[in-house]
């Protein structure tokens, strides 16, 4: 069994997330414990790939670790796996692949200019329940990372056929040219709220941090 288990939210929100909060309390039910940091630190504004990987690295501290991540959560847990060889596993929940990319997609070239030249833009935080600014920095650090990361340990892939936020084609492609990866499709959207049950105990099996069911 892995010695740190680190669960890694996605995109404004934070440890408090619904998921988060259910994966930590199914652990501690096995005497387990889930590490779940804020990856913004407090400071959604300032907030980029790398001062996340940044909190993900002093959090692991060079140990033996798996990670759960959702969205860019689970983005960022596989930028970091094909990173770091201590990752021993990492199950990618609705992983936002090429986070930074597809913001123009989502936004539109006119305000995607007006950000830019703002230096912020208001955006909602799910975390906080309230819109905070989010500088540009963000978009500008987020492009010098891969679309689609290399990382050679065994990964699961949850996706949801309903993701209207983060599309699963993304996650299809990733998983067809990489045998380490197993991918499963199930009939949920981004939140993947409706099979939590089922999700922790793929996980588990997994993750190999458990018998029978919780």
């Amino acid at each position: 069994m892995p010695e740190t288990i680190v669960y890694l939210h996605g995109f404004g929100s934070g440890p408090g997330s619904k998921k988060a909060l259910f994966f930590a309390e199914q652990a501690r039910r096995l005497g387990l414990e889930i590490a779940v940091p804020d990856l913004a630190e407090g400071d959604f504004e300032r907030l980029t790939v790398t001062r996340q990987l940044a909190v993900v690295e002093r959090l692991v501290a060079g140990r033996r670790v798996s990670l759960i991540g959702s969205s860019l959560g689970g983005y960022l847990a596989a930028l970091y796996a094909a990173r770091h060889k201590q990752v021993h596993k990492a199950v990618l929940l609705a992983p936002a692949f090429g986070f930074a990319r597809h913001w123009p997609e989502r936004l539109g070239p006119d305000r995607i200019d007006e950000w830019r030249r703002n230096g912020w833009m208001g955006v909602y935080h799910y975390g906080q329940q309230r819109t905070l600014p989010l500088g540009f920095q963000l978009l500008e650090d987020g492009l010098r990372y891969e679309d689609f990361p290399e990382a050679h340990q065994p990964i699961l892939l949850i996706h949801g056929t309903r993701d209207e936020v983060v599309t699963p084609d993304w996650s299809r492609q990733y998983a067809s040219a990489r045998p380490n990866v197993e991918l499963e499709l199930v009939d949920s959207d981004h939140e993947l709220a409706n099979v939590l049950d089922w999700m922790w105990n793929r996980i588990r099996t997994f993750l190999e941090i458990g018998e029978g069911t919780a």
